[in-house]
């Protein structure tokens, strides 16, 4: 697909920003529209991504979201987003230390009428109590100069639906009534199936972020807890939609050396197909038509027009796709934690940070993100980090479903993360 080359370039965009403001420079590309213009909505200038319902709140959302854990101020990536029809945006109190919150508030400073466009997600990272989940709502209001976020997310990484207590209920019905959040939810990406099953029952929750990719789906317990929260009505976001390793190696998604035969199997087979492997694990999850929305991290425009494409793209994953896929995520199961951290926990009851430590692991290895895996991993109490190398994995190793090489990773992620 061709597409009109922008004439404002990027050393100029800013210049004009400065001088004029985004809203002038939104209206002149077609992002918003201008005095002389139709609606943006009713003629938008690029295709876009499809909507679809958000469980039973009533709304819609695109199928693809952006998410936003690395964002520097990039206002043109957010303004790319929106020409797209990207609308679902999906921050975090803590994503790139606040800056990911403040940059989408400097956008809608700039331009407040694109507001009523959006669909704003955002979480609140490290609450412990009702306390820290208003103190954080209040922050991330005005880092991102709005009056209401339409998703909030009041638990970030629900690890035990013990979380989800009355007193947080009271909260969200507070919070609905002050008019601060349209609707409330939680990320999840630990005993991802008791929590999906817990929610169902409750009537309170309205949506939840979960891990779930090619990888996940093998997984009949957790399919029959998203099918409970689908027949529930709740909305179900997508995120780690392309499932990547604990281990560091050549990746597919990045053109990197490949390594393994395995990989070197499925890029074969989707090269055939005329797709990346990227494409094809997206899709494998838009598919999934239980998802309201698959939410990627993008962080460059170059990044976010592929992922669009992936959404956009009609052809079907064929069968001999879908067991490329399955083939793979078995072949591969050793070196990917499903996160089913009561499993490890129970055989490691001293030091129940075995799941979270494979997911900053994760973050380092293969999502490039050194400085924030460092900086979980130093959360830990240092009297358990202190003795990792010192304990015995062998009963953990036994019980893990994925046969992780627990003791060697542990010992890498000290190696690397302290």
């Amino acid at each position: 697909m061709k597409e009109k080359q922008n004439t404002i370039d990027r050393r100029n965009f800013l210049k004009t920003v400065g001088a004029a403001g985004l809203s002038s420079v939104l209206a002149s590309t077609g992002a918003i529209a201008g005095p002389n213009q139709s609606n943006a909505e009713d003629k938008p200038k690029y295709p876009q991504v499809p909507k679809r319902k958000l469980g039973k709140t009533g709304v819609e959302v695109p199928s693809l979201s952006l998410g936003t854990n690395r964002l520097l101020d990039n206002q043109i990536l957010l303004r790319v987003a929106l020409q797209r029809g990207i609308s679902y945006w999906d921050t975090a109190h803590n994503y790139a230390g606040g800056n990911s919150e403040l940059t989408i508030g400097k956008f809608l400073s700039r331009s407040p009428d694109v507001r009523k466009k959006l669909f704003i997600a955002s979480k609140a990272s490290g609450a412990r109590t009702v306390a820290d989940v208003e103190e954080r709502l209040q922050t991330s209001l005005k880092r991102m100069n709005t009056e209401y976020i339409d998703l909030y997310y009041g638990v970030h990484g629900l690890s035990s639906p013990s979380q989800l207590t009355n007193e947080l209920k009271e909260w969200v019905r507070s919070a609905k009534k002050r008019g601060l959040i349209r609707f409330f939810g939680f990320s999840t990406h630990k005993n991802i199936d008791q929590n999906l099953v817990a929610a169902a029952k409750l009537g309170w929750i309205d949506a939840i972020m979960t891990s779930y990719n090619f990888r996940l789906m093998q997984d009949a317990k957790i399919q029959a807890a998203i099918e409970t929260c689908h027949k529930a009505g709740i909305g179900l976001i997508a995120m780690k939609t392309v499932a990547l390793d604990v281990r560091q190696r050549g990746r597919i998604e990045k053109g990197e050396e490949i390594e393994t035969e395995e990989d070197k199997k499925l890029l074969s087979h989707f090269l055939e197909q005329g797709l990346t492997v990227e494409h094809a694990k997206i899709k494998f999850v838009l598919e999934d038509k239980r998802f309201s929305s698959a939410c990627v991290g993008m962080n460059n425009v170059t990044n976010l027009k592929s992922n669009v494409e992936a959404a956009l793209d009609k052809t079907k994953l064929t069968h001999a796709d879908r067991e490329a896929l399955a083939e793979y995520a078995r072949a591969t199961c050793s070196s990917y934690c499903t996160a089913c951290a009561h499993i490890c926990n129970s055989a490691l009851p001293d030091a129940p940070y075995v799941s979270n430590i494979m997911r900053y692991l994760m973050y380092h290895n293969s999502y490039g993100e050194q400085a924030e895996a460092k900086r979980l991993f130093a959360q830990i109490p240092a009297g358990v980090r202190n003795k990792l190398l010192d304990m015995d994995y062998t009963l953990a190793e036994a019980r893990c479903p994925q046969h992780l090489p627990i003791r060697e990773l542990i010992t890498e992620a000290v190696g690397i993360l302290t």
